[in-house]
């Protein structure tokens, strides 16, 4: 049984436009990895756009991280809605940000709560997704000897990134799913009679796995 661990995110940096009477509703979302480059990647828009009325905004990361906001606007009209976005296609590493221009009439809450609402799942309904695996890097430093037992194991268990590296030994630094780790260093105790042993490395990466 399976017991990968997998994220959804997007593709591209999506844009889009709705304007509802008068008011210009603007969308972008961004990949990220974490708070600090969704902050940045608002304060570039707050500048591009400077001159516009409100900057709302949402983003939620793999660590959990979660923040939105209305930025001026209604409470719960519009942080929460680009956020119900992002859940209702179940994306992490993600910003959204719609900005608006106040076109002159008042949309009333609900009006303005749905404009923003639809602005996030048109954006996002228009993108790409990439499925992607969580994976840890290894490295095992290990002699000749076991050069064929240490590569069988790294195709059995399907290892990705795999790094040859020489010092007084052979070593190799490869990613594989955490939930194999135990297994492999198992397997590896035994292949090689106890001769090698695996170190993590304590870095984690995401990748995408090549489609059946």
């Amino acid at each position: 049984m399976s017991k990968s661990e997998k994220i959804l995110v997007i593709e591209g940096t999506p844009t889009n436009k709705i304007k509802i009477k008068g008011s210009q509703f603007i969308g972008y979302a961004y990949r990220i990895s974490n708070t600090d480059e969704a902050n940045n990647k608002l304060a570039d828009l707050k500048k591009e756009f400077y001159d516009a009325t409100h900057h709302c905004y949402a983003y939620l990361t793999k660590e959990g991280a979660e923040k939105y906001s209305d930025d001026g606007e209604p409470n719960g009209t519009a942080g929460i809605r680009l956020l119900n976005a992002i859940n209702h296609f179940s994306l992490t590493d993600i910003l959204i940000v719609v900005i608006r221009y106040y076109g002159g009439t008042k949309l009333g809450v609900g009006p303005l709560g749905k404009a923003y609402g639809e602005t996030a799942l048109d954006l996002l309904e228009n993108v790409n997704f990439l499925e992607l695996t969580k994976f840890e890097q290894i490295k095992i430093e290990y002699s000749y000897d076991e050069l064929s037992s240490v590569h069988y194991l790294l195709n059995k268990f399907n290892c990705k990134n795999i790094n040859n590296l020489y010092d007084a030994k052979p070593i190799i630094e490869f990613c594989i799913e955490p939930y194999q780790i135990n297994e492999f260093g198992d397997e590896l105790i035994e292949k090689t009679a106890g001769n090698v042993q695996l170190e993590r490395i304590n870095k984690e990466f995401y990748l995408r796995l090549k489609q059946k």
